[in-house]
């Protein structure tokens, strides 16, 4: 009898469906290695990272992606000689300026900052915050002679509140990139 009564009031509960769950994402301990001695610039990247040239419509011999696979994230790397032209230098900062403007539209904030690196760049970082295709950008320059860009990209459609590690995670791997640049002359 009362193995009956288990019985009817267990059949008599609604179900429940479980929430969705997040992948656990497993970020390695930092550790770097030096570009190739065939670009303009060098800075430490991750070991985790494969170098990969650009793929865009517009790609110059000395833009690379650095590729972190198993965390589907590019940095895209575009480099410029500036050659002491000054409004050079300035359509470079523009272009930069416009291309981070552009997330205006999905982003909640864009904040930057800008900063001298140890060897005494001038670099301009920003900050993406909200549901943008880039949450950080940057820009390296001598003033004079050399002038770097970058921009992070996650190629997957999981939301960036959830990617929220991994932005934490490139954004320092992206710093040590800026604050170990050099400038090689060519």
């Amino acid at each position: 009898m009362l193995a009956g009564f288990f019985l009817i009031a267990s059949c008599t509960r609604d179900y429940l469906p479980k929430p969705l769950g997040y992948n656990r994402l497993e970020l390695p301990p930092p550790v770097y290695q030096p570009l190739p001695d065939s670009l303009p610039y060098s800075f430490e990247y991750s070991k985790y990272a494969s170098l990969l040239p650009d793929t865009s419509n517009i790609r110059e011999r000395y833009w690379i992606e650095v590729y972190y696979p198993t965390l589907k994230a590019n940095v895209h790397v575009t480099y410029k000689r500036i050659n002491h032209n000054d409004k050079l230098l300035k359509e470079f900062l523009d272009d930069a300026y416009t291309l981070t403007a552009k997330h205006q539209i999905k982003a909640y904030a864009i904040n930057e900052a800008i900063t001298k690196t140890p060897s005494g760049k001038t670099a301009v970082i920003a900050e993406l915050e909200g549901e943008v295709p880039s949450q950080f950008q940057f820009t390296v320059t001598d003033s004079s002679k050399n002038f770097l860009r970058g921009a992070l990209y996650f190629n997957t459609h999981v939301a960036n509140d959830s990617l929220a590690p991994a932005i934490e995670y490139m954004k320092k791997d992206i710093m040590h990139m800026i604050n170990t640049l050099e400038w090689k002359d060519k």
